[in-house]
């Protein structure tokens, strides 16, 4: 087991490393729905939460890959955290997916056939938008903050980080955006939550993730 593994187990849901600043990154995120919600744009907050539970999906699977393997997650965070919530799931990386599919959809173009550079301006979005979240992975993995111990997910091959890592949660999220019935909207994100909520809670209770 490498030592970033270590250093994750050590930590994991290990409440004495608890800061203040969480505080204020609650607060934000809550801001940034109730904005939302007063204007009353439910297709964008569903497309919000869409996005944050499909990267709670991610870190379900991720979690589960560490415990099989015996040796490392696919992604980790090892380091200094007020919170490690899953192995490759900091409470400050939380936040931050808790608003990023609201953030996003903002830039989407108001016709979803309108093209940017020639490309539809979902795709074009889903696929920036991507590029960027993998540069991003990219800095924080030459600081050690983020790890990578395989080498089929790593600086060397991004293609796995960049389709499974984020594209899917674009998709879903602008797909959920754009759906034109509302309760097909609400059924979807229901179902990715309530997989998500029932995957941690038994997977938690059997010590896997």
């Amino acid at each position: 087991m490498p030592e970033s593994s270590v250093q994750i187990l050590a930590v994991l849901r290990d409440g004495s490393h608890f800061q203040w600043y969480v505080i204020p990154m609650l607060s934000f995120a809550f801001y940034v729905y109730t904005v939302e919600v007063e204007k009353r744009n439910w297709s964008l907050v569903l497309a919000g939460l869409a996005f944050w539970g499909m990267d709670w999906f991610n870190e379900i699977w991720n979690g589960l890959f560490f415990h099989f393997s015996g040796y490392a997650p696919v992604w980790g965070t090892p380091g200094s955290s007020a919170y490690i919530i899953l192995a490759g799931l900091s409470i400050e990386i939380m936040f931050m997916f808790s608003v990023a599919g609201i953030i996003w959809t903002k830039m989407l173009l108001p016709d979803k056939n309108a093209k940017i550079l020639g490309i539809n301006n979902r795709w074009f979005i889903a696929f920036a938008g991507s590029a960027f979240s993998v540069f991003i992975e990219y800095l924080l993995n030459s600081v050690n903050a983020l790890t990578w111990e395989y080498i089929w997910w790593n600086r060397g091959a991004p293609f796995l980080i960049f389709l499974f890592g984020y594209l899917t949660f674009f998709l879903v999220a602008f797909c959920v955006y754009d759906m034109e019935n509302m309760k097909r909207k609400l059924l979807t994100v229901g179902g990715i939550w309530a997989f998500d909520i029932i995957a941690l809670i038994l997977f938690i209770s059997l010590g896997w993730i």
